[in-house]
């Protein structure tokens, strides 16, 4: 029986999710899909163990999978970002084992992932990559397929691979053209915005905000900070990727130079290191210091913190360090600014990265027998996906648009000029 606290957070998190899913047609029409193709048929009864952000958007694909009759195991990709209403409201509600709790310690958030992957499910889905970590390293043998949200899971999950470690056939969701597109460069370009806004209530218009790094997130980032008035500096190691960051009208320069001017910071690469110990020390007085990436691990924390003579916590999310006579602020303890400070992408967005992760792994129970047959390897997203993705967007988004004409089709199959 769930205390009236909780009670009330339950039924704050229904509403919450409610509102996603009015949000998500998209999804809905791929649940639609998968119910038609007696989906239900092949995924009724089996255990999914789900590793993702504890959200609106993420109750609404945990909703879809519970409709079809799966059997589901949550729990959350970052200590920081579980919104509580949603976690009891799909524990209450749906009866959904959730693991995850806002704020939850780095050792409690990593023993959830370990306990579910010992529960050894038929399936997984993960954000990042750790739960395909954690089962890799256990003895549990039963799980069929998988998928990844992110590009730092698809590293990871390309890593399992040439070690010979992976268990099982997974198809990385971020290499969908609906996902890294939409998702990475629309979504966390404005959740994260959201997220530095929220964290520090400050103006960003007129300020030095540096971008360090211009993939798919770096773009949407810097779109954004510059659509808020911000004068943007990328910095990049890809000389094709810098080189579109300059035709895009960004200055782009090295890390060494944009580190004297900046005022913002926003990490956006998945690597380590990007910002470290020499950075602090050339840092302005009252930079402020932020991570767009799914781990920790792109600001050197430790690095800052033995440079610091003092430190303190302004606010729930800004922290002050006292470098000598500067200061330099730290935003959500170096965790992922758009899931700790605010809450994620918008459910239009998520729409398509969750219909990918629902038809992917319809896609892996269909394939089942066959992929048995074969070692485990990391897929190439499934193109037929991607384009039924497209159609349910469109629709979704009450588009139309043109088709060729049988005469173009034959053109466009020719030879001919």
């Amino acid at each position: 029986m769930l205390s009236s606290k909780r009670l009330l957070q339950a039924d704050e998190g229904r509403r919450q999710f409610q509102w996603a899913k009015g949000h998500m047609p998209a999804l809905l029409l791929a649940k639609q899909h998968v119910d038609k193709s007696e989906g239900r048929n092949l995924l009724s009864g089996l255990r999914i163990g789900l590793c993702l952000h504890i959200s609106k958007e993420t109750a609404v694909l945990v909703e879809a999978f519970h409709s079809l009759g799966m059997k589901i195991n949550l729990v959350a990709a970052n200590p920081l970002s579980t919104q509580n209403p949603i976690r009891e409201y799909l524990s209450h509600y749906l009866k959904v084992k959730v693991g995850g709790n806002k704020f939850e310690s780095v050792r409690d958030y990593r023993h959830d992932i370990d306990k579910l992957a010992k529960t050894d499910p038929d399936l997984i889905i993960d954000d990042g990559g750790e739960l395909h970590v954690a089962y890799a390293r256990s003895k549990g043998n039963n799980c069929f397929g998988g998928t990844d949200e992110t590009t730092s899971g698809t590293t990871r999950l390309l890593a399992l691979q040439k070690k010979q470690m992976l268990k099982y056939h997974v198809i990385p969701v971020n290499e969908a053209q609906t996902k890294h597109l939409f998702d990475n460069r629309y979504g966390t370009g404005q959740s994260s915005l959201d997220g530095l806004v929220r964290a520090t209530g400050l103006l960003i218009a007129g300020k030095v905000l540096v971008v360090c790094g211009y993939g798919w997130v770096g773009k949407g980032v810097a779109a954004c900070a510059r659509g808020l008035g911000a004068r943007v500096i990328v910095t990049e190691v890809n000389p094709v990727t810098a080189l579109e960051a300059h035709l895009d009208g960004y200055q782009v320069m090295r890390m060494g130079e944009a580190i004297r001017l900046g005022e913002i910071f926003l990490t956006c690469t998945g690597q380590i290191d990007i910002i470290s110990r020499g950075h602090f020390e050339k840092m302005k007085d009252g930079a402020i210091v932020g991570n767009c990436g799914h781990f920790d691990r792109e600001i050197n924390i430790s690095d800052l913190k033995e440079l610091s003579s003092s430190s303190k916590r302004i606010t729930e999310y800004v922290a002050k360090f006292g470098l000598g006579n500067k200061s330099i602020y730290l935003l959500c303890n170096g965790r992922v600014i758009n899931l700790v400070a605010a809450e994620g992408h918008p459910p239009e967005v998520m729409q398509l990265s969750f219909a990918n992760q629902l038809l992917a792994i319809h896609y892996l129970a269909r394939h089942r027998d066959e992929f048995a047959r074969d070692s485990p390897r990391v897929l190439v997203f499934p193109r037929e996906i991607d384009e039924m993705v497209s159609r349910f967007a469109l629709s979704a988004f009450n588009l139309t648009i043109d088709k060729l004409s049988p005469e173009q089709l034959r053109y466009s199959e020719s030879y001919s000029c």
